[in-house]
């Protein structure tokens, strides 16, 4: 089973040419998605307008090799370590979801169109790799949407309400759960195969058709934003935001004191504060 090309032996009953021209119709709706996000929010003339402010307001103009360093940093921190995360189990979650998200969708990209029959033998790593990406995304997925997310584990709301900001990870879990169970039944020629195989398609179109509504769309802007932050903090604007620095140590024993003196560590009542385990 962890070793068979699933789309292969779906070939008996869909034609490949089928299967892949619903991966590509998948790629133009993410990428129509996107632009249509950033053309209505303005995402990428914020973005550009904002650099060419902070660019004339710095303090110290940054060469290529700076800005070269600072891309790498973004790509290694930022993106393949989501370094944003401080919380070392929301860290994991999203790691596991990210990289078993890319794993699944490249392996499945591979057997749809490299070895779209049985009569191309499909590598095994292929579909093991495409069984290991699918559970940790769920094993990732799960784990955050049940345990990890704020408003159930800080709020005490239910873990089973529903808004739409989580169309996205809801139609990303139901689409990879409905496609490994897919498969599984298919391996082992159970009946009614076909009809979780017609739930997959439905869960994987919401998911790629539904970029424009869900938070899919922010997984592009994410390291541009991330790109800008670190380029502000190393030009020294900051964000336009107030800076503590070590030639200031009067400013910085004054704003210490302030926070102390609006958040006590007793709030009054006798007991210290929950630490905060949910950002």
């Amino acid at each position: 089973m962890f070793t068979s090309n699933p789309f292969a032996e779906l070939s008996a009953s869909i034609p490949p040419a089928v299967m892949q021209a619903y991966v590509i119709v998948m790629v133009l709706l993410v990428v129509a998605g996107v632009l249509f996000d950033i053309v209505h929010k303005g995402s990428a003339k914020y973005f550009f307008e904002n650099m060419r402010r902070s660019k004339a307001k710095a303090k110290k103009q940054l060469g290529g090799g700076d800005l070269a360093a600072i891309a790498v940093q973004t790509v290694v921190v930022d993106v393949l370590a989501s370094g944003e995360f401080c919380n070392v189990r929301r860290r994991i979650a999203h790691l596991l979801t990210m990289y078993g998200f890319v794993i699944y969708v490249v392996t499945t990209v591979l057997m749809v169109f490299c070895y779209p029959t049985s009569a191309t033998a499909t590598p095994a790593i292929v579909p093991q790799l495409w069984w290991l990406g699918g559970l940790m995304l769920c094993f990732g997925g799960y784990w955050f949407w049940f345990f990890i997310r704020v408003d159930v584990a800080a709020e005490g709301n239910s873990p089973f309400r529903v808004m739409r900001a989580d169309l996205f990870v809801l139609s990303l879990l139901a689409s990879v759960t409905l496609g490994l169970i897919w498969a599984w039944m298919q391996a082992k020629g159970a009946g009614g195969s076909m009809v979780l195989f017609a739930l997959y398609i439905i869960a994987t179109t919401i998911l790629f058709g539904s970029v424009t509504w869900s938070k899919f769309a922010h997984m592009f802007f994410k390291p541009a934003a991330a790109f800008e932050k670190r380029i502000t903090k190393a030009d020294g604007t900051a964000e336009n935001l107030p800076t503590l620095t070590r030639d200031d140590p009067e400013q910085q024993q004054r704003h210490s004191m302030e926070l102390l003196r609006e958040a006590p560590m007793e709030m009054g009542l006798g007991i210290k504060r929950e630490a905060p385990r949910h950002y």
